[in-house]
């Protein structure tokens, strides 16, 4: 059984900072690889980092950080701006870990968690 479970996130202003925490299980944090996703209302569910990936729009403002010894993998986002604005997921899937999968649907996830609220007031 393959269960994450996320926290951190919170209301902020423009310029402002977060960190996101998703922690798995130990069979699901040594067996797939964990990266994060978001969704802005009526927009599509989007990678955003995992492993070495970063989505170009947060290349120099969000950083990835896995805990071994917690089975964590944090989202440190950073110079947050109002387009950020969206419910963030950690999700667990197999493949090649810095290529996460773009649709939702694809048969590589394993699991999500059950989102976090990030809003960036400007």
């Amino acid at each position: 059984v393959y269960e994450l479970v996320e926290s951190g996130g919170d209301s902020v202003q423009a310029g402002g900072s977060l960190k996101l925490s998703c922690e798995a299980s130990k069979f699901t944090y040594d067996t797939l690889c964990i990266g994060w996703f978001r969704q802005a209302p009526g927009k599509e569910r989007e990678p955003v980092a995992a492993s070495t990936y970063y989505a170009d729009f947060v290349k120099g403002r969000f950083t990835i950080v896995q805990d071994n010894a917690k089975n964590t993998v944090y989202l440190q986002m950073n110079s947050l701006k109002p387009e950020d604005t969206a419910m963030y997921y950690c999700a667990a899937y197999s493949g090649v870990c810095n290529q996460p999968p773009r649709r939702k649907d694809n048969s590589q996830f394993r699991a999500w968690g059950q989102g976090t609220q990030v809003t960036v007031s400007s």
